[in-house]
């Protein structure tokens, strides 16, 4: 039953991403995949608590809690601006078709670390809950991280709202405990997740997938991407970064 899951799952996301890349061709625009990124993973979850042999109702619906806000915020946060600098370099160094290169570099990419990362909710449905105390853990491990997260960004949207703050540098709020409580919201949100689908060796042995994630965050696409991008447009970074924690969340160090 989980390989069938698994099966119905690389379909629907393959579906998903095609109608998107699709979609995207027409456009002349592809940063519509990163709305689709965490839609993808509210998707999966669906599928498989809709198959679920042992419907875990928790995992799925955070899961899909997660994704869909993940979803929602991204798309206002994109809508009216030019498309991501980093979709167009892509297509413009691509040698034959671009978007065909895009859709390889990307879009596949992109499939299968959805496919991987989400494995701990999807193998949840098919194995006994996690005992009470692994449940409370995990669920406010969840809490903690979509807290930083929606916080994190809620206080970046209003603060890059008020012109007053035209070119300055976020440094306030939970930005001053950690220059990423985005990407630490988002690492700890799949390490509760994790924790919700250990209630057998099986969903044990997805440990992988959070790892997988908190890399690409840590040391992939995430941190390393956009602290570059920021030591080049912001002088003061440099100094914020040297007084305020690379990750997890820390008090500032003194200057």
């Amino acid at each position: 039953m989980f390989l069938t899951n698994l099966a119905v799952s690389a379909g629907v996301v393959v579906v998903l991403l095609g109608l998107v890349f699709a979609i995207s061709v027409r456009r002349d625009r592809h940063d519509l995949i990163d709305v689709v990124w965490g839609l993808g993973f509210a998707v999966v979850a669906a599928v498989s608590l809709a198959l679920a042999d042992q419907p875990n109702v928790l995992i799925a619906v955070l899961t899909m809690i997660w994704g869909g806000r993940l979803a929602v915020y991204i798309g206002i946060r994109n809508h009216g601006k030019p498309e991501d600098p980093r979709y167009v370099t892509i297509r413009q160094r691509a040698k034959g078709n671009p978007n065909l290169h895009l859709a390889k570099k990307v879009y596949l990419t992109q499939g299968l670390i959805l496919l991987f990362v989400s494995l701990p909710v999807q193998v949840a449905q098919y194995i006994p809950a996690p005992p009470v105390w692994l449940v409370v853990l995990g669920a406010l491990v969840w809490l903690i991280g979509f807290v930083f997260e929606t916080v994190g960004d809620w206080q970046l949207s209003r603060f890059k709202a008020d012109p007053a703050n035209k070119g300055k540098l976020m440094t306030t709020g939970l930005w001053r405990y950690t220059r990423h409580p985005n990407y630490f919201g988002d690492a700890a949100v799949w390490t509760g997740l994790y924790l919700l689908a250990c209630g057998t060796w099986a969903g044990a042995a997805t440990i992988l997938s959070p790892i997988l994630m908190i890399w690409l965050l840590v040391n992939g696409s995430g941190k390393p991407l956009t602290e570059k991008h920021m030591r080049k447009t912001r002088p003061e970074y440099a100094e914020y970064a040297d007084r305020t924690s690379g990750f997890f969340p820390l008090p500032p160090k003194r200057a």
